[in-house]
């Protein structure tokens, strides 16, 4: 039996609701670096609340909990929902709007069952001794190294009543960096941290940071470009453990809830579902998907099980993120984009997939919330799409695009369902194209139609350091109803959808996004590296902020 260490990785703060709250940790001591699982030694977590509403606490319950070999040495703890292994100690449930600080830290025991994976609880907790012999460890800063082993933060309002008020933070695609320019693609996550840290009356606390794809660049060039790419599970995990140690990373991890969802770079670049059934890249799959079921998925929500898109709710207003990369099919022999299919191949039999599971969650929401915004999380953007992709141009390749316009019949199906019901307030969340932007959605042909309210918002990139390659605004329809940007999709019943896309910046930015009920208003505003309001000069030579404030359906 070892002493306590601090974690390894972590603790990343993950899903969290009104009553209880996801910590993640990756084991702490040396000897579990090893990827041999024959290792004799088995290492556990142990987390308690050291301070409520920064009050300290002295008497709060001590958990074990079990760090998965399987997970790469990497466990979650939903405190205020488990009771951790040891069945005598009982959960707490947390209090809503609350704020918590915790104290995670491992522990290392030899095992003299290696190779049994399928220990039970009662068995391991037989070997340890009471939770609370490590009391005194636990509340002392300078043993646990002060902050590297706290998380911190809010539980969600209580989850019955709509709030008139909230904000969160958007954004995607953080480039790793090369050689002395690592340190660069730290830089942004500094000032997310200090609005989190350090809000004020004017500006309060984000709830939740949300980040949709490309966590780590896995192919660091380029998929056929085998300098940087990753092609072994060491190679996975170095990219995770270098992007989430680092120093301002690693500080907003712990500070507040983070859901995330992956793209093509924590695979391969522009991955889709046939790379994986046709065998040419199987393995890679398979490691890739290791590595992120352990340092993503295994910190979020498990609505679906082992599914990698889920749900979530704050303050009353629900999110549905999409697993768009790894349940897409590309039919890529005839290339008949009919059978292209963004959200997995359609159900047979009457079984749900993740399709009819969306549809029926829309449905849901505005039968139960009425035109609450209802958010869909797509990491793939939904609107604009790029020029040479549009829906009315012979001379563009949407089967070569690598997003929606490659996926008209998911399109169509999600669209009509949401004139055919009715659904208002719909708000697709991307990232992606290193090139922020908000979309205003318009459709038009029937009298419901042309009141229905939707929008597009895009934030991307974290950090991107190549500006002149990808991601340019004039590469992207800005008014779908032009005629040198036609881009018109039709839908039942004589329907149509086209968009208007504004406020463009390749700047590395976050987005922060702010509901406020009273205005029925939802304001979007991108920040810089540094944490500025960024700004970008126009052809006239006029100074325009890169803020817009979406004037939403009444709910």
């Amino acid at each position: 039996m070892s002493s306590l260490r601090i974690p390894g990785l972590g603790p990343i703060v993950g899903h969290t609701a009104d009553d209880c709250c996801r910590i993640w940790i990756r084991a702490g001591d040396p000897e579990d670096e090893k990827t041999d699982l024959s290792a004799s030694r088995r290492t556990l977590g142990i987390i308690t609340i050291i301070a409520i509403n920064g009050k300290t606490v002295t008497d709060s319950p001590i958990y074990y909990f079990r760090l998965h070999r399987e997970y790469d040495r990497t466990g979650t703890f939903l405190l205020g929902k488990e009771s951790g292994i040891d069945s005598a100690t009982d959960f707490q449930p947390l209090q809503a709007d609350t704020k918590y600080t915790v104290r995670v830290a491992t522990l290392t025991i030899d095992d003299p069952f290696p190779d049994d994976f399928m220990i039970n609880d009662q068995e391991l907790v037989s070997r340890l001794p009471d939770a609370k012999v490590w009391r005194d460890i636990l509340l002392d800063d300078q043993q646990l190294e002060g902050v590297r082993s706290i998380a911190e933060f809010q539980t969600f309002p209580d989850a019955n009543k709509l709030i008139d008020q909230y904000s969160f933070i958007l954004g995607s695609c953080r480039f790793p960096g090369i050689l002395w320019r690592t340190k660069h693609a730290d830089r942004i996550f500094g000032p997310i941290a200090r609005q989190v840290s350090k809000p004020s009356k004017k500006e309060p606390a984000p709830r939740f940071v949300l980040m949709v794809g490309d966590q780590i660049y896995a192919d660091k060039l380029n998929r056929s470009v085998p300098v940087g790419r990753a092609d072994t599970f060491e190679e996975f995990q170095e990219r995770y453990q270098s992007a989430f140690s680092s120093l301002n990373m690693r500080e907003l991890l712990r500070i507040v809830p983070q859901y995330m969802i992956l793209d093509d770079h924590e695979i391969e670049d522009n991955w889709t579902q046939d790379r994986f059934v046709n065998g040419s890249k199987r393995q890679l799959f398979v490691l890739a998907m290791n590595a992120y079921m352990s340092y993503q998925w295994c910190h979020g929500p498990r609505t679906f099980g082992t599914r990698l898109y889920y749900t979530f709710e704050c303050g009353g207003y629900p999110y549905f993120v999409l697993d768009t990369r790894t349940q897409r099919y590309l039919n890529t022999e005839n290339k008949d984009l009919s059978e292209n299919h963004m959200l997995g191949r359609p159900a047979l039999g009457g079984e749900p997939n993740q399709l009819s599971r969306m549809l029926e969650w829309l449905l849901n929401q505005q039968n139960q919330r009425g035109n609450t915004p209802k958010f869909l999380v797509t990491s793939s953007v939904f609107a604009p799409n790029p020029i040479d992709a549009r829906e009315k141009s012979s001379k563009c390749n949407k089967e070569e695009s690598d997003s929606w316009p490659a996926y008209p019949t998911t399109k169509k199906v999600l669209l009509d369902y949401i004139v055919e019901n009715n659904i208002q307030n719909v708000i697709f969340l991307s990232g992606d194209i290193h090139c922020s932007n908000v979309a205003q959605i318009i459709f038009s042909g029937t009298e419901e139609a042309n009141n229905l309210r939707a929008f597009s918002i895009t934030s991307s990139a974290f950090y991107w350091p190549f500006p002149f390659a990808d991601g340019d605004p004039s590469n992207y329809v800005h008014d779908s109803t032009l005629e040198n940007q036609q881009d018109t999709f039709d839908l039942a019943n004589g329907v149509k959808m086209d968009y208007k896309a504004d406020n463009f910046t390749q700047e590395d930015n976050f987005c922060r996004l702010d509901i406020d009920r009273n205005k029925q208003r939802l304001t979007v505003r991108a920040f810089d590296k540094e944490g500025n309001l960024i700004k970008e000069e126009m052809q006239s030579g006029k100074i325009k902020k890169i803020e817009t404030k979406l004037k939403l359906a009444e709910w």
